[in-house]
């Protein structure tokens, strides 16, 4: 992706097979400590009668990216602003009462999500200054992806990029902020670090903790995309995948690696080298094992070659589930949509595509219904997936962010504009606009609790309805 909206990373294996970093632990993890977070798929009761908060523990709520909820806010009026001194470019987590966001100046904290009262900060470390950078436009470059929270230790996983274009996994207490351990995500040789960036959502799955980087934008030097596992307590191998490009095939979606229905996780590579005559892997969605990384299948459309070559092909999001049809939907930058098998069989093994949208960023899914965030039109566009059959439903123009779905109506934190804008689930009218701020390349939002949790270049805004 050479355009200077896209954002990718370094490294590599150069081969198909996972490759294991056996490099200890920086630090030894504590024992996860009581941190009145409440665990399992739901609130306790007790926590929804006092703050009617739900868990958002990952990027679009669920690991499997649905970016869908419950019951939707009344009418929005502005509640809080909170300055964090630098850009907010992940989604903010919930957990328990508490709403955490991580910004570019490698600042983690707690907020009361009903007031914006900063209950912790954890600063992890300086972050890299862009004149030390070979490209990019995010400066300071710090924490750029949405962390993610684990109930079984208690702790909320970030990536940390500081001076020296090191990349470090950190593990914080949820509660207090506490550092528990960190390790070393430059696992892979013979790349520069510091043309990496670690742009897409951390995902905690069966125990593990996966981190996926892409490039810098402008992609820029020897990069190659890889995705790492580690444990979530911290300890042992720190298992990754490199796409065996010669260079390229960032895997640097916003909406990061994706859990599937079986188990398996799903990420996508984008433009590689198309180098010599085999398939190079770029352009790609990965059917991986979460710990050791094993690829379990692959796919790629028939034009990934020139896809690469003209930066039009994957990577820029994550494929979607649509459970009741055991299928996966993934769109590319070619405006051109996927319908794709759970299990692939390699390249053109789609069932069906649709042209119409360049997606960019994560979208979100209600049913059968997926709303996509289309950059290059301009546009929210619904579309209806059937087991072999795709079809667009309605379209709204001059609007651009990743969707979260709330019971009947559709939240888009519009890019151009910085206004949080509400559509209709069932025909995209417009029910609402209200300003948020200046937003961050790929705007999200968070909906819990009878508010709308805003990202923007200086911090959160939030809405209450």
């Amino acid at each position: 992706m050479r355009r200077l909206l896209s954002i990718l990373v370094p490294l590599s294996c150069i081969l198909v097979a996972a490759c294991s970093s056996a490099s200890p632990a920086t630090s030894r993890p504590t024992p996860p400590t009581p941190s009145g977070v409440s665990s399992g798929a739901s609130t306790s009761s007790s926590t929804n009668r006092a703050s009617a908060f739900t868990p958002w523990w990952t990027y679009h709520r669920t690991t499997s990216r649905s970016g869908h909820t419950g019951s939707p806010p009344g009418t929005l009026a502005p509640a809080w602003t909170k300055n964090l001194g630098q850009a907010v470019y992940g989604e903010p987590l919930v957990v328990g009462s508490s709403l955490i966001a991580a910004t570019e100046g490698n600042r983690v904290v707690s907020m009361n999500p009903r007031s914006g009262h900063i209950r912790w900060s954890t600063s992890l470390g300086t972050p890299q200054p862009p004149s030390t950078l070979p490209c990019g436009d995010i400066q300071p470059l710090g924490i750029t992806g949405t962390p993610a929270y684990d109930a079984g230790t208690g702790s909320v996983f970030v990536v940390a990029e500081t001076k020296g274009g090191h990349h470090t996994l950190w593990a914080l207490n949820a509660t207090t902020g506490k550092r528990r351990w960190h390790r070393s995500l430059d696992v892979v040789k013979h790349r520069n670090r510091r043309a990496e960036q670690q742009r897409a959502a951390v995902l905690v799955a069966d125990g593990r903790v996966l981190v996926s980087f892409g490039a810098l934008a402008g992609d820029c030097k020897n990069y190659v995309g890889y995705i790492t596992s580690t444990s979530t307590a911290g300890t042992g191998r720190i298992h990754h995948y490199a796409v065996p490009t010669q260079r390229g095939g960032g895997m640097w979606s916003p909406a990061g690696p994706v859990l599937g229905r079986n188990g398996h996780v799903y990420v996508v590579s984008a433009n590689g080298a198309a180098a010599g005559s085999g398939w190079d892997r770029s352009n790609s969605v990965f059917e991986m094992d979460p710990k050791t990384l094993h690829v379990f299948s692959a796919f790629a459309p028939n034009t990934w070659r020139h896809d690469s070559l003209d930066d039009q092909g994957l990577g820029s999001t994550s494929p979607v589930s649509i459970p009741s049809l055991h299928r996966l939907v993934v769109g590319t930058k070619r405006s051109r949509i996927y319908l794709l098998r759970e299990h692939f069989h390699g390249v053109g093994s789609a069932v069906k595509r649709i042209d119409g949208c360049s997606t960019f960023g994560g979208p979100a899914v209600a049913g059968r219904m997926v709303i996509e965030p289309c950059l290059d039109e301009g546009q929210m566009r619904a579309l209806h997936v059937g087991s072999k059959s795709l079809s667009w439903r309605w379209q709204v123009d001059s609007l651009y962010g990743s969707p979260i779905i709330a019971g009947k109506r559709v939240y888009v934190s519009d890019r151009d504009s910085g206004d949080l804008v509400v559509l209709r689930l069932s025909d995209g009218h417009q029910l609402q606009r209200i300003h948020a701020g200046d937003l961050t390349h790929f705007p999200s939002e968070v909906v819990d609790g009878g508010y709308v949790f805003v990202p923007t270049l200086t911090g959160i805004t939030a809405f209450q309805g």
